[in-house]
């Protein structure tokens, strides 16, 4: 795929609100993008950003088992479950020291974890 047909691609996807097939695009062809950035609209440019951030950070991303204690989380939270909450954290603290983590919890279980001291 060519540079002018890629960039064409990107911004069209982002114009239909196709965020995952311009990131696709992004992430196969970063080193390409960052060279024709000013070709890309405000928001694949702001895509690329959050892309080429990550890589930087070298932040790995949240694996399936990370995500579903999560998941059990924001339920026992919102169910008022504290025993089962209590179960779920058990053994899982290197997860909270995370700050992406945060993003992913609901109301609910950030105030009960907060209670806890699990996080501030």
């Amino acid at each position: 795929m060519e540079s002018k047909e890629l960039i064409s691609v990107i911004n069209n996807s982002v114009n239909e609100l196709d965020f995952v097939t311009a990131r696709r695009h992004i992430e196969e062809n970063s080193d390409l993008v960052k060279h024709f950035k000013v070709h890309l609209n405000s928001n694949a440019r702001e895509i690329l950003n959050f892309i080429l951030d990550k890589k930087n950070q070298d932040a790995k991303p949240l694996t399936r088992s990370e995500i579903n204690t999560i998941n059990a989380i924001n339920v026992y939270a919102s169910k008022f479950d504290i025993r089962g909450l209590k179960l779920v954290i058990k053994g899982k603290e290197s997860l909270f020291l995370r700050e992406e983590v945060l993003a992913y919890l609901n109301t609910d279980a950030k105030i009960m974890l907060e209670g806890m001291g699990t996080i501030k």
